[in-house]
């Protein structure tokens, strides 16, 4: 297939000036001369842009044919909204773009000799996998896309979202409120790998442990850590509740989590956030509905995979460098944090 560089080495311009006089970008600045060398050089060399490869796929069935691999069992991303809306927007924008989603299988079934990879010209992959792991699908890395990871930025695109700063936001909402005595409910993530599931602290947690000791608020009985489900959010807002003293506030590492913690608190008739405030991070839809709607910060990640299909359309059409995208995060304000309480207390 004749790459949008071909055209630009032969024309002797970049790969940008090609693809925005191919596309018709009447933005560019450009002799009228160099457009339409770059016109007859697509011509000879019988160049299609995406837009008419796709008018044309049912015909010739030339456009990319994308697959996706999800690091979450069914159970996993229907207990985690974050990871469904991910996929979702895969899907979506690649029915927008009358792309094929040639194959679609979890991890846990990872089998590469077993995989029809003739049916895959791209791969997305939504969660933490060993790229040693992926090589084994001899698929050309530039056509690999991860999302919520980013194993290695010189190979891969990438779309993650910078969990630092999400806790950083909680943190410094809390600290404005004004408190002081604040726990962590959070899990430890994982990364598949040939030899099994490699444990590491997740930067949430991280994040919180150095802002709190940096302020001199640290309190290692506050924390509590299992793993990203609902249920475990419930049980480790049980333990808390068992030591008989809890903090001020909990960050939560995800609204699920949250929602599992607001039922354990509930049924010891403890209120939020009377008794103890409740911030998380997501923003999933349910997240406005629980119980005590949750002041959370918002994560795009149905555009993280319409993003990822993008980056994968870009290398099609030519671009070499790998891209690390991060999407931003955005604090929204509910109940749960008992910021219009606060505020009066303070005012």
């Amino acid at each position: 297939m004749v790459r949008i560089k071909d055209i630009a080495d032969r024309a002797k311009v970049s790969s940008s000036t090609v693809s925005r006089v191919l596309n018709q970008d009447e933005t560019l600045s450009v002799a009228d001369e160099t457009r339409m060398r770059i016109i007859q050089i697509a011509k000879e060399m019988d160049y299609k842009t995406v837009q008419t490869r796709r008018s044309k796929q049912s015909q010739k069935g030339d456009t990319p044919r994308i697959g996706i691999m999800l690091c979450q069992s069914l159970d996993e991303e229907l207990d985690d909204p974050y990871f469904l809306s991910i996929r979702h927007g895969i899907e979506n924008k690649c029915n927008e773009l009358g792309l094929f989603n040639s194959e679609l299988f979890r991890y846990h079934h990872f089998n590469p000799d077993k995989m029809n990879r003739e049916e895959m010209d791209a791969l997305i992959i939504v969660g933490k996998v060993d790229d040693e792991e992926i090589a084994r699908l001899n698929i050309d890395e530039s056509k690999i896309v991860y999302i919520d990871y980013s194993p290695d930025v010189m190979k891969y695109d990438s779309v993650v979202v910078e969990l630092t700063k999400a806790t950083d936001l909680l943190l410094d909402h809390l600290f404005g409120l004004g408190y002081q005595q604040i726990g962590y409910i959070g899990g430890v993530q994982e990364k598949h790998s040939k030899e099994g599931n490699i444990a590491f602290v997740d930067d949430r947690q991280t994040t919180f442990e150095n802002r709190m000791k940096q302020a001199g608020l640290y309190d290692e009985e506050y924390v509590y850590i299992g793993k990203f489900t609902m249920t475990e959010g419930y049980r480790l807002m049980k333990m808390a509740l068992e030591k008989g003293k809890l903090p001020e506030a909990f960050i939560v590492a995800s609204d699920p989590m949250a929602i599992g913690a607001l039922s354990a608190l509930q049924e010891s008739d403890l209120k939020v956030p009377g008794d103890v405030a409740i911030v998380s991070i997501d923003d999933v839809e349910m997240a406005k509905f629980a119980s005590t709607p949750l002041t959370t910060i918002q994560l795009p990640a149905e555009e993280m995979g319409k993003i990822a299909v993008k980056l994968l359309l870009d290398r099609f059409e030519g671009r070499e460098i790998p891209l690390k995208i991060t999407v931003p995060s955005k604090l929204i304000i509910r109940d749960s944090c008992g910021s219009r309480i606060r505020s009066k207390q303070m005012g």
